[in-house]
């Protein structure tokens, strides 16, 4: 079984800034994309970013220069920081990771941008 764990979502004001990381753990033979979406309410879930095996990343454009995706390999952990925050940014946001055999989601942390 494979298991993600997110954390680090909470209230912030507008302008703010919080990092979120997710840590895969259980039987993972090698993680090839890393990847965070979110969902508010009423709305589909959309991506966020997405960060290759190799370091390539993508973005959402209205999260361009305000949110950065990294990712630690040895510890299996892909990190969202996001600085300069809206509220059109408050949604629960999910970490996905697709390995050799299937993909994967976590069970979300909420973000809520609001003064």
């Amino acid at each position: 079984q494979v298991q993600l764990v997110e954390s680090g979502g909470g209230l912030v004001q507008p302008g703010g800034s919080l990092r979120l990381s997710c840590v895969a753990s259980g039987s993972i033979f090698r993680i090839n994309a890393m990847g965070w979406y979110r969902q508010a309410p009423g709305k589909q879930r959309e991506l966020v970013a997405r960060i290759t095996g190799s370091g390539r990343t993508n973005y959402l454009d209205s999260v361009k220069g305000r949110f950065t995706i990294s990712r630690d390999n040895a510890k299996n952990t892909v990190y969202l920081q996001m600085n300069s925050l809206k509220p059109e940014d408050t949604a629960v946001y999910y970490c996905n990771i697709d390995t050799t055999s299937r993909g994967y989601w976590g069970q979300g942390t909420q973000v809520t941008v609001s003064s």
